[in-house]
């Protein structure tokens, strides 16, 4: 190893977004076998996923769209209506079919992706060794506690953006009363709306985001982990979410390319399918390579915080924890390892 972050840990607090990204660098860099090795096996299968959910997507939703053409341009209660609406109904059952099964699949990636990374970081940061197998054998139970903090993050959402809904419906009932009259206000209202919405999106991923990390390093999991990630963040929510904002940008900007040239590559036959191809290709090691630094960052950015708040890290206590006994993963307990404050 070591990790660069083998500076005294109360230094690591003054670490800012770009030196995050090169501590992040650096660790996969000198342990790239092993990043490799879960990049291949896990981030991989999951970009391709995700990149292959749009490509069937569009083609369920031509078909659709094609199909209702149809529907529309043809008499009813014959036998050609009866037979098309019939394939409709088929084709929207499938695709909620699909729908369904790959937010499962990616979510499960995802899932395991986290645990993966996040353990081989902390043990690379305690000098443990690490290999893949060993880091394979542990991810399956580590990944339990952080699905139970998934699941948390995920009523968490479902509350946010029910109360955001009622209150859109009350803006919109009050904006029709209005007739007219307050155009100007009631557009005004809806920007600020729109402006603490997507603000307050951003601090609940963050928020998740490193729960996920406190899952595997701690003995918090679920609502714990998520009240302790809140608290880590104090001081430090600026980083967090520019780094969000940043992640976010890039991969929309990689969704765009992929939309425009892969996708509806149809509409561009001058294109041909080998530049689709190699365009697909480029798209999917660009997604990959960002999740992978996506995981480590928020890794890294879970100690900027612990230095941050003068939470000195034991380090043989977290290499305890982090192995494997009887088969059995040990979270870190708080006693032992839930970080001795030290003075500046």
């Amino acid at each position: 190893m070591q990790l660069t972050m083998d500076r005294e840990q109360e230094e690591i607090q003054f670490l800012g977004l770009f030196d995050i990204y090169v501590e992040a660098y650096k660790v996969i860099y000198q342990w790239k076998k092993i990043f490799s090795q879960i990049t291949l096996s896990l981030i991989l299968p999951m970009s391709f996923i995700f990149l292959a959910y749009k490509e069937v997507y569009h083609l369920f939703f031509s078909d659709l769209k094609h199909s209702e053409y149809q529907l529309q341009h043809t008499h009813t209660q014959t036998a050609k209506y009866n037979k098309i609406s019939d394939h409709i109904n088929s084709e929207l059952t499938s695709l909620r079919l699909f729908i369904i099964v790959y937010f499962t699949i990616f979510i499960i990636f995802s899932l395991l992706s986290t645990s993966a990374v996040v353990y081989t970081i902390a043990s690379i940061y305690t000098a443990r060794e690490v290999s893949f197998k060993k880091v394979m054998s542990v991810v399956p139970k580590v990944w339990k506690r952080v699905m139970v903090t998934f699941l948390c993050a995920f009523l968490c959402f479902f509350i946010y953006n029910l109360v955001s809904f009622f209150v859109l419906a009350i803006w919109f009932v009050w904006a029709f009363s209005m007739q007219g009259e307050n155009d100007g206000l009631a557009k005004f209202i809806l920007v600020i709306m729109a402006i603490i919405y997507v603000v307050g999106s951003g601090y609940l991923s963050v928020i998740w985001y490193l729960a996920s990390v406190v899952t595997v390093l701690e003995d918090s999991y679920g609502v714990k982990a998520m009240f302790k990630s809140k608290d880590l963040l104090k001081g430090k929510m600026k980083i967090a979410l520019l780094f969000l904002f940043k992640f976010n940008l890039s991969l929309g900007v990689l969704n765009f390319i992929f939309d425009k040239f892969v996708v509806d590559g149809n509409h561009h036959m001058h294109l041909g399918m080998l530049y689709r191809v190699g365009v697909g290709l480029l798209c999917l090691i660009l997604l990959f390579t960002l999740m992978l630094f996506g995981l480590v960052i928020q890794t890294i950015i879970y100690f900027v915080c612990k230095s941050y708040h003068h939470e000195n890290i034991d380090k043989s206590a977290l290499s305890d924890h982090l192995e494997v006994y009887l088969g059995e993963y040990e979270p870190l307990k708080s006693k032992d390892v839930q970080m001795e404050s030290y003075e500046v």
